[in-house]
């Protein structure tokens, strides 16, 4: 059964009001009425600083619980109520019961909130709506239908259709780029700071197409876009051609090619057979969030940025997102990490608005500081 949330929360001036029992037996027959016609069952019990009471109505399987929570001259109300999706939607009742609760509280319209009624269990596109910020705050995705799905050896592998955002690629239940992201996909190649003329690229991961895309239309000699799982460019290229275009409707061309494998290994082939790159591209994975730069994921990243820079060319450019700016603790062990390089180098930072993030992200340039003059004569702006 699929079911909906709504959630009410008041925070009254004075802790009179929810401490008397005939406005508190007011409340209860206010949110008795919100969960239908039919009986409903009170049970309730005295807490330490307030009282909570729980609410159902067995016909229309709907219940509700509220809590009260009185310390000094502050008191707080929350309700949950929790109905089935099917037949007559309490949405309205809910927001009805929001103004009733408020007028008995005298609380203003400052001093209550209404959440926005959550979805349970409906399936499908539903239930990959919901996830949160890169600092702990709730975001809900309009998804109307799950384009694609599939278990790679790698990794769960969704698409879903959104219709502020376009098609929404999905890996492992964390959203990675949408059709609308374009500011990402030109932040994380140089937003405009780089001329890739002639120039060859290595793109690492990238599998939606955005970056190899966005790359070709600019003449490179040759792009190499190394990515592990070809579930995510089959879905791409089904489902996501406002990111890839017709970029990966065929794994090799005139001037590029696309690896289905460990970049890793091929990496170190380059290095073995002398091969160098003007720019290489690390679309992968953002910075992990953790206490300390320790765990397998830190390894991972230190491996690669060690690897890519034996495979740049002297005065080539790395480019990498970062994460949220929101993400401070991490962002600053990154910016450690890259600190401990040999040989040593420099980094500026681009934080751009990505459109299905809902967040400001980090992206890095960074280059060999041996080398800071030529990264300055070959960029098509200044450094800031």
């Amino acid at each position: 059964m699929a079911l909906r949330q709504g959630l009410l929360n008041f925070r009254c001036g004075t802790s009179g009001a929810l401490q008397d029992a005939a406005i508190w037996k007011k409340i209860v027959d206010f949110v008795s009425a919100a969960l239908g016609e039919g009986a409903v069952t009170e049970n309730s019990c005295d807490l330490q600083n307030g009282r909570l009471s729980t609410l159902v109505n067995p016909a229309l399987c709907s219940h509700a619980s509220l809590r009260s929570e009185c310390v000094g001259d502050k008191s707080t109300l929350l309700v949950d109520i929790v109905y089935p999706s099917q037949g007559d939607d309490r949405a309205e009742a809910i927001t009805a019961l929001g103004g009733e609760l408020g007028q008995l509280l005298s609380c203003t319209r400052f001093q209550r909130t209404s959440f926005p009624v959550i979805r349970h269990g409906d399936g499908g596109a539903s239930s990959g709506a919901y996830t949160s910020s890169v600092d702990g705050r709730w975001l809900e995705y309009d998804y109307s239908e799950l384009l694609f799905e599939r278990d790679s050896p790698f990794q769960n592998v969704k698409v879903f259709k959104s219709d502020q955002y376009g098609g929404v690629l999905v890996l492992d239940d964390d959203l990675n780029l949408a059709e609308s992201d374009l500011p990402y996909t030109l932040a994380i190649t140089g937003d405009g700071v780089e001329s890739y003329k002639g120039k060859r690229v290595l793109i690492l991961g990238g599998g939606d197409g955005g970056i190899l895309n966005q790359l070709l239309k600019q003449d490179p000699a040759y792009v190499e876009m190394i990515d592990i799982d070809g579930a995510v460019i089959e879905a791409a290229v089904k489902h996501l051609r406002g990111i890839c275009g017709s970029c990966m409707d065929k794994l090799e061309g005139d001037n590029y090619k696309i690896r289905v494998e460990d970049c890793v290994p091929a990496m170190r082939e380059h290095i073995a057979n002398g091969t160098h790159f003007d720019f290489i591209i690390n679309d992968m994975t953002a910075i992990p969030i953790s206490t300390a730069p320790v765990d397998s994921f830190w390894d991972f990243m230190r491996d690669i940025l060690d690897l890519s820079f034996r495979v740049l060319t002297p005065e080539g450019v790395y480019y990498t997102q970062g994460n949220s700016v929101c993400a401070k603790s991490a962002l600053a062990m990154y910016e450690g990490e890259l600190g401990k390089l040999s040989p040593a180098v420099e980094f500026s930072t681009n934080t751009v608005c990505v459109p299905s993030y809902n967040e400001l992200w980090v992206f890095y340039e960074i280059w060999r500081k041996d080398h800071s003059s030529a990264r300055q004569a070959n960029r098509l702006k200044p450094l800031s």
